[in-house]
């Protein structure tokens, strides 16, 4: 049952093929499916998938996303009995659109996420924001963007967390909100006709928690529309639960599928 959200996931990216086809190229529609399975002294199960889509308008450019990645592995309980048991489980979804300006390369932007994760220091978190971008540097080979502007953010505390309040009363379960500073910078370097490397660094700034998120990846070409995709992820939080680390990091290995 619980792999049936990131079946979903998968089954949509290998639908995107079809919805692409009938659409002008003002989309770009991108999947990505990654799989580890491994038996014998260890079994480990690992599903990663997303879809990207990109809406090129006169007006506006505007982004989608939808990212889920879903793990068990078999641990040996207190009864010295081995089962298998879920690890790691989170899903993403965000939309933004970004509103050309005349200045070359400038847009405002307005932008929404989820993320529900089962293992993280918060169950739920909800980002709306709004602010500028332009082009640091504009290359043949290579751009930089940077994006920065206020926002609000909705979390959730685990239901077995135990962080407290100032008046000593579990958090677990209950939910908050605050304002936030929302930062991002997306670098993209065309390193030769068949590789190509990434770097996005993303910040949400606020009184109760800072997150940071990392992804770096590099991506070769296997044919015209296939790319073999290795990215490392970095999940930086400031203010966690005592039995929560700070850092959760991720690497992963994954074919990419664009049209």
């Amino acid at each position: 049952m619980k792999l049936k959200a990131l079946s979903i996931l998968v089954a949509a990216s290998a639908a995107t093929s079809a919805f692409a086809a009938d659409e002008t190229k003002t989309w770009d529609v991108t999947s990505e499916l990654g799989a580890i399975v491994t038996s014998g002294n260890t079994e480990t199960t690992t599903l990663k998938g997303g879809v990207k889509v990109l809406h090129n308008l006169e007006n506006w450019n505007n982004e989608y996303k939808l990212d889920g990645i879903y793990k068990e592995d078999e641990i040996e309980n207190d009864q010295g009995v081995k089962e298998t048991q879920r690890t790691n489980e989170k899903y993403s979804i965000s939309a933004q659109g970004n509103y050309k300006l005349n200045e070359k390369h400038s847009h405002l932007f307005i932008y929404g996420s989820h993320v529900s994760d089962y293992f993280g220091a918060y169950r739920n978190e909800s980002v709306i924001s709004a602010g500028y971008g332009l082009r640091l540097i504009d290359r043949s080979d290579m751009w930089l963007n940077a994006e920065i502007g206020p926002g609000y953010k909705y979390f959730q505390y685990p239901d077995d967390s135990t962080e407290v309040d100032e008046n000593g009363n579990s958090l677990a379960g209950e939910r908050e909100g605050e304002a936030i500073a929302l930062g991002k910078v997306d670098y993209n370097w065309q390193i030769s006709d068949s590789a190509r490397f990434t770097q996005l660094v993303s910040v949400e700034y606020g009184d109760t928690n800072t997150k940071t998120r990392s992804e770096s990846a590099i991506l070769a070409k296997i044919n015209g529309s296939l790319q073999m995709k290795v990215a490392y992820n970095i999940t930086h939080n400031s203010d966690v639960a005592d039995d929560k680390e700070n850092t959760d990091t991720e690497t992963s290995l994954t074919l990419v599928y664009s049209f």
